[in-house]
């Protein structure tokens, strides 16, 4: 198949310069499809679809639904992607640092899904701090809505406080929705 053509590797639209033998060895999703890809400094491939960011690992890839990244954070001066994953409350959370050679259109992906997985996002007060701020996410190919929280510095999810800002936030994040 020459370079450069719009044709398809297991009916997936090519990504420019994403390695056929790379494209293939991906476990992919009934219609999933590639949209961008960059190679990191040890030659590994992390993938961006339509559907999830896939994190080349040591035995394949790890792959996290745009849904499930909390937040992602490109640095200029290291040029590593950070990557975090939505986590319950109280949990570590799973952080991706990939060290990305050329990665502007995998940026760029990253960026408009992680974006578009977000339906909401609402501060709640909380006397002392920042608060709590109650997300609401969906994958951008539609599928349920996924609640999140993220607690200011300081503020412990057991807090009676912090658990009646939560449940407030939520019954108001899911009224405002429709829900």
């Amino acid at each position: 198949m020459p370079d450069g053509h719009n044709e398809s590797v297991r009916g997936l639209r090519r990504a420019p310069g994403l390695p056929d033998d790379v494209r293939r060895a991906l476990e992919l999703t009934g219609g999933e499809r590639v949209l961008a890809a960059a190679a990191d400094a040890d030659g590994r491939w992390h993938v961006g679809t339509d559907r999830a960011l896939h994190v080349a690992n040591g035995s394949g890839w790890h792959t996290v639904a745009w849904e499930r990244v909390d937040r992602a954070r490109f640095d200029d001066e290291t040029g590593r992607l950070h990557v975090v994953e939505v986590v319950q409350l109280g949990e570590p959370e799973p952080t991706h640092e990939l060290a990305l050679v050329e990665p502007q259109r995998l940026l760029g992906l990253v960026r408009d899904r992680v974006t578009a997985s977000v339906l909401l996002s609402r501060n709640v007060p909380v006397e002392g701090s920042r608060g709590v701020k109650v997300i609401a996410r969906r994958a951008p190919v539609g599928g349920p809505v996924e609640w999140s929280f993220w607690l200011s510095r300081g503020l412990q999810p057991d807090d009676p406080q912090v658990r009646a800002a939560i449940d407030q936030g939520l019954a108001d994040a899911q009224a405002e929705l429709g829900f």
